[in-house]
């Protein structure tokens, strides 16, 4: 039945299958056991894309179907195995550039689908990954398609028309480090430790870059560096001398998102590789893309409230407990009630940001706010998940019967959304700021 389930949502509305059905889905839905069930996504009765632009719902259809046939599998092995260099997910990145889900947030001159609302659909491909492994989202998709990807789609012609591309067919894998030691949310000139000192023909980089995604295994680099009084973001080759990275992290959650320092000592990066209008545009650049980013966590934080939310929902259904079901008790009956409101005031949320980006070139305070929403209602939804679960919330695998269970990796997962590309307290800051101006919160 899971099999048919997702040919089924692999078709658009005119029943013609996509290219991709054949290419890429076959393969992996061979694979799977005819005995594979999911909860039902109750987000498909209690929430409708009524206001979405079609372009945008046929986006979900078909990368809902490739998550149903690629990631469901193997889900639990990506959410649960800790950071190895070795575990990064080569081969499902490159089933998603296969796919052609890395030209979704892209023009048509460097390979991408030329979308009317590009960052709509981007942030609705977050959410579809993320439901399954928000991990995975973060890394392959957050940290790739946006944070890389978009800072590149700004950068002078000669470095989008070249790695844009290569980014889109997944030929390399890029990281974006602003974050260091001693500078996260704080990307002063003031905190930035590492330098960029102009010599004949280029910049030597040296300092050291903290939680950079995807570094173990990256090949292209934007490093954000201190210039002076100013601040600068260059692209290096991860591969050149000079550039060493550790050993992957380890971390609460999060596994698939692998991160690491990365050291520069005495790095030469060519003037031609300056990402940016010009020699000092680099907190512009930067910023540019964590806002999309940080509208990427809201979409991530829904995706994971709404996994939650389906288990417990499915497993309140069924489970008795002094003779009656525990979806006939009125108080769970009214917390996911609640739960079902904030479900869908996060992701309305994030389709507003997103649309007023892609229509007007901005949406600080709406990115703050799907960001913060979205990821507190992740770690809420969470939590009571798993109690009303009990034991079967709690346990990652039932050892008797070989059982896999979600919640405990979502809950794990869900925190980091209310810390990481600004922390909340900082995106309530900048709402505040809206709502009184500059003269009073500075």
């Amino acid at each position: 039945m899971f099999v048919a389930a997702c040919a089924r949502q692999a078709e658009p509305k005119s029943g013609v299958a996509h290219p991709f059905v054949d290419t890429v889905l076959a393969p992996f839905v061979a694979l799977l056991p005819f005995s594979m069930t999911l909860p039902r996504r109750r987000a498909d009765s209690l929430y409708s894309d009524i206001f979405l632009p079609e372009e945008t719902q046929a986006i979900r259809r078909e990368v809902r179907a490739f998550c149903d046939a690629v990631l469901a599998p193997v889900a639990h092995r990506l959410n649960t195995t800790p950071e190895a260099k070795e575990n990064f997910p080569h081969e499902i990145m490159a089933a998603m550039a296969k796919a052609g889900i890395y030209e979704i947030p892209f023009a048509k001159d460097v390979g991408g689908r030329g979308l009317a609302y590009p960052t709509l659909a981007t942030l609705t491909v977050l959410e579809e990954l993320a439901y399954y492994s928000p991990s995975l989202a973060s890394a392959l998709y957050d940290g790739q398609a946006i944070l890389v990807g978009k800072t590149l789609d700004r950068a002078p012609e000669h470095l989008r028309s070249r790695y844009l591309p290569q980014l889109i067919r997944g030929e390399f894998v890029g990281c974006f480090a602003t974050s260091e030691p001693e500078a996260s949310t704080d990307l002063s000139v003031a905190s930035m430790q590492t330098t960029a000192t102009k010599v004949p023909g280029g910049y030597r980089v040296n300092g050291v870059k903290r939680w950079i995604t995807n570094s173990p295994v990256g090949d292209r680099i934007l490093v954000l560096c201190k210039t002076g009084e100013t601040l600068t973001m260059l692209l290096a080759d991860m591969h050149d001398p000079g550039i060493s990275v550790s050993a992957p992290d380890q971390k609460m959650g999060n596994h698939v998102q692998l991160t690491a320092d990365v050291t520069f000592d005495n790095v030469f990066v060519a003037d031609d590789h300056v990402v940016g209008a010009k020699e000092g545009s680099g907190l512009r650049t930067a910023i540019g893309a964590l806002v999309q980013g940080r509208m990427g966590i809201g979409a991530v934080g829904v995706a994971m409230a709404q996994a939650a939310f389906d288990f417990a929902t499915d497993y309140m259904s069924r489970r008795k407990v002094f003779g009656k079901e525990l979806a006939r008790m009125q108080h769970w009956q009214y917390k996911f009630a609640e739960y079902a409101i904030q479900l869908e005031t996060a992701r309305s949320l994030y389709q507003k940001a997103a649309i007023r980006f892609d229509k007007e070139g901005g949406a600080d305070i709406e990115a703050a706010m799907c960001k913060v929403v979205g990821s507190r209602l992740a770690c809420d939804m969470a939590r009571d998940a798993i109690q009303v679960c009990g034991a079967y919330g709690f346990v990652k695998t039932l050892s008797g019967p070989g059982t896999h269970f979600p919640l405990e990796s979502i809950y794990r997962d869900a925190k980091i959304g209310e810390i990481y590309e600004g922390a909340n307290e900082i995106q309530t800051w900048v709402i505040a700021r809206h709502v009184f101006g500059r003269e009073y919160t500075g």
